[in-house]
């Protein structure tokens, strides 16, 4: 996991040990940075933020040859990379639930594109909150993909949790007001609400979207999305922030991810969150993401 990114970081460590953080040099280390993030699929303005940050910082130093560079460079990278973070509000969301569901059921809703495991994260995260001791039900506002409510079915059977349904071909927001009042007349903790994957190119089916949100007032709206796809996934993320306002992201498939520049770009081009990596296929492969959990991946393995 992250491997890309932290032999990138290497190179970057390499050239800051070598340089005299002449002008020239500073400059070039800028370029440097910046064209080792893009291999890793960090967005061009993320990775330019940290280059200048980098560089910005690397000519303040003044380092005598008796100083540990390493430790160094290493702390110039961690403090470039923290500055992206701390764009975001931070937040556990389980402990967020377990507060807000004293005045009634929680209401979650997942959005992202087509293939990047939006109904598997769903239900991991059922799981994990199940495990927590909270009643969860599942609204299967995905009308429109072929098997997506039988989907659901399974994983609300496996995971010991309840499905709304209207069929396929009803009101997505209709099936996602109808499992809040569901949740509401029962005591029920959680509602999940599953929705159909859309390209963030596809007016019409972000207006759906933007109507489920508008119909069911979600207290989080989480986009999920394929930390494979690289900078693709950082311009679905903005669109459906502009669609619906987005609380914060799950980045799935985060295990086979060779690069690792999805949680630092999506989290400089939204300013929201990411919460988990999804980390293999079981229910409990869902990891809640941290700064330090990430910066501990990509630093201190990189030196």
């Amino acid at each position: 996991m992250f491997e890309g990114l932290r032999a990138a970081l290497r190179q970057v460590a390499s050239a800051l040990l070598s340089s005299k953080l002449s002008e020239e040099e500073l400059e070039e280390l800028e370029m440097q940075i910046v064209y080792y993030l893009l291999e890793c699929d960090v967005a061009l303005e993320a990775a330019e933020a940290v280059a200048k940050l980098v560089k910005q910082m690397a000519a303040e130093l003044k380092v005598s040859r008796f100083e540990d560079r390493e430790r160094l460079a290493r702390d110039l990278l961690k403090r470039a990379l923290v500055s992206v973070f701390e764009k975001a509000k931070w937040f556990d969301l389980e402990e967020e639930v377990l507060k807000a569901r004293q005045a009634g059921p929680v209401k979650v809703v997942f959005v992202g594109p087509n293939g990047h495991g939006k109904t598997t994260t769903l239900a991991k995260l059922g799981y994990r909150l199940i495990s927590r001791g909270l009643s969860v039900v599942l609204a299967a506002a995905d009308t429109w993909r072929a098997g997506a409510i039988e989907q659901l079915k399974q994983h609300a059977k496996a995971i010991g949790a309840h499905v709304v349904e209207h069929g396929y071909g009803a009101d997505p927001a209709a099936v996602a007001y109808d499992a809040v009042a569901y949740a509401r007349k029962r005591g029920i903790d959680v509602v999940l609400v599953d929705t159909a994957g859309r390209l963030q190119t596809d007016v019409n089916l972000m207006e759906e979207v933007n109507k489920i949100v508008r119909v069911v007032k979600p207290h989080f709206k989480i986009f999920v999305g394929d930390a494979l796809t690289g900078n693709d996934a950082l311009d679905q993320a903005l669109k459906f922030d502009q669609y619906v306002g987005l609380d914060g992201g799950i980045l799935t498939k985060a295990d086979a991810d060779a690069k690792g520049g999805a949680a630092l770009s999506f989290v400089y081009a939204t300013g929201k969150p990411v919460l988990y990596v999804g980390t293999g296929q079981g229910y409990s492969d869902l990891k809640p993401f941290t700064v330090e959990w990430f910066l501990e991946k990509v630093l201190e393995a990189s030196f």
